[in-house]
């Protein structure tokens, strides 16, 4: 299997291409014109694009078995970019994918997404547009699946820490190293159960472990 990770040089996109890399996929990043190449990484196939230009994202999506959506909106002076990224630029390259006919959509979404009351809301009303990406895709006729996850930790000792997996709307609290939302992605590509469900996780040492087939049988 082939897949395209789009945001794949950010903090989260990074990670979710070295686990992909781990568990023996073909990965295709697509990252914004200006951004820089994870170290490491640079041997994988790398395209930029604009997600506001039409034929460089099919161009981009072509020949691909599923995305990974880890694109998002980044603190900033714009009060728009929520929009323009958690919704329109989900919007975008979910037409894209239906042009170039890939049917596999993961999107990395956040805890309490659609929640009005909020601090994140403070800018830019993130929480909203999150909710409007996420209703795009589950909207559609794709075999998607979103994951929220908690607040992002940057550790990667994370053998002591295990995830809380939950259905939509139970969890409002709890943080999780990115490197466990990565794995999360890529479970979610190895397990059909994961198909048309969305997945809340957080972590911490208290957690007991689960493994993600089995989670998804309870969600």
């Amino acid at each position: 299997m082939k897949i395209a990770i789009t945001g794949a040089s950010g903090k989260t996109g990074y990670r979710i291409s070295e686990e992909a890399v781990k568990n023996g996929y073909k990965v295709r990043q697509i990252i914004r014109k200006n951004s820089k190449v994870t170290a490491g990484l640079e041997s994988l196939e790398t395209i930029r694009v604009s997600l506001d230009k039409k034929g460089e994202l099919d161009k981009a999506l072509k020949n691909i078995d599923a995305l990974v959506i880890a694109t998002g909106a980044r603190a900033s002076l714009d009060l728009t970019g929520p929009a323009k990224v958690d919704a329109l630029g989900v919007y975008r390259q979910l037409e894209s994918c239906k042009r170039v006919g890939i049917k596999r959509v993961i999107l990395v979404s956040s805890l309490c997404t659609g929640k009005l009351f909020h601090p994140l809301n403070l800018f830019g009303l993130i929480l909203i547009w999150k909710k409007i990406g996420e209703n795009f895709l589950r909207n559609s006729n794709f075999e998607w699946t979103i994951i929220r996850p908690g607040g992002l930790k940057e550790n990667e000792d994370i053998k002591s820490e295990n995830i809380n997996y939950s259905k939509e709307d139970t969890q409002f609290n709890g943080s999780i190293p990115r490197r466990l939302v990565a794995e999360c992605c890529i479970d979610s590509l190895k397990n059909k159960e994961s198909i048309n469900k969305l997945i809340e996780v957080t972590s911490s040492n208290d957690n007991k472990k689960i493994s993600f087939k089995k989670a998804m049988q309870m969600i």
